[in-house]
């Protein structure tokens, strides 16, 4: 592969796109460079204020762009269902699944799940299910992290509640997201699924969870990290365009940054070895939709 820019971006034109997520950081990059190129792109946002903010700044950007914001809280499946709802009776060309939290203290989402496993993994598979019907011939996109290679599926304790350490399920929820990737190209055929991950960027998320926890000293550290280390969000969002928008991505695939999985442009990567276990897939599979009641068709 070339080195591949926001440059190679092939016209959208009458396609349409919801990227979950879209306030800031990777999604917001992500949703802007879609609608540059001439998408229609949906705003899905869990604070109204911030995806407003957000929809202001791309509007200012992009000014004749096809933008819109709608209300997505990927804690609660309630409103999962709401925004489905509202969207999958029209066709949907682009789907990126990108919003998440990253190593918070234990809590839970408004349907008694662990926050990082119910926001990050089931929220998007209840999402992506109850979309189905609008995703014909689409490209499904669900952003991963490279913490997935220390992730464990904990069967035996997948809501954290009898040990909990905030990284160990941040890593599990991260490598349920590339499992579910790969098992949604096995099941739905009819449309790309795909992963992507950013490598090191700097958001927001890094820093989400120290101010949950009130810690100033893990807030100030993971600030000096991403302004140190990590390359711009804007960057980051690469491998994630890369996986919705060229021709040349491949159902099951992962996308990341060339260097070390870390930085630059994004290329195919190599994904750990658990997330190829199709067993281990199928059984997360099974037990997703038992716990969001969302049931996807079988495959022919």
């Amino acid at each position: 592969m070339t080195r591949w820019t926001a440059s190679d971006i092939p016209a959208l034109n009458g396609r349409r796109a919801i990227v979950t997520g879209a306030n800031s950081g990777i999604g917001y990059h992500t949703a802007l460079q879609l609608a540059l190129h001439g998408a229609s792109v949906v705003l899905a946002c869990r604070s109204a204020e911030r995806g407003r903010a957000a929809l202001d700044r791309m509007r200012a950007a992009a000014p004749d762009a096809d933008l819109a914001l709608d209300s997505l809280d990927l804690a609660d499946l309630a409103s999962v269902r709401g925004f489905a709802e509202r969207h999958a009776g029209t066709a949907l060309d682009i789907l990126v699944n990108n919003a998440g939290v990253m190593a918070l203290p234990r809590r839970t989402t408004a349907d008694g799940f662990e926050m990082q496993f119910g926001t990050n993994h089931l929220g998007h598979f209840a999402l992506t299910g109850l979309l189905l019907p609008a995703l014909k011939d689409a490209r499904v996109v669900t952003v991963t992290s490279g913490f997935a290679w220390t992730g464990r599926i904990r069967f035996d304790d997948l809501q954290g509640e009898r040990r909990y350490n905030k990284w160990t399920a941040y890593a599990q929820a991260k490598l349920a997201n590339l499992l579910f990737a790969k098992e949604l190209a096995r099941r739905v055929p009819t449309l790309v699924s795909v992963a992507a991950h950013p490598g090191y960027a700097a958001t927001n998320l890094q820093q989400a969870g120290p101010r949950m926890q009130g810690s100033r000293l893990m807030d100030r550290a993971a600030a000096l990290g991403n302004a140190l280390m990590a390359q711009s969000a804007a960057a980051g969002a690469l491998p994630t365009l890369y996986a919705a928008t060229s021709p040349d991505a491949k159902p099951g695939a992962c996308y990341g940054p060339r260097l070390l999985q870390y930085r630059g442009a994004p290329t195919e990567v190599v994904t750990p070895p658990q997330a190829d276990k199709a067993p281990q897939a199928a059984r997360l599979w099974e037990i997703s939709e038992t716990l969001t009641g969302v049931t996807y068709p079988t495959a022919p």
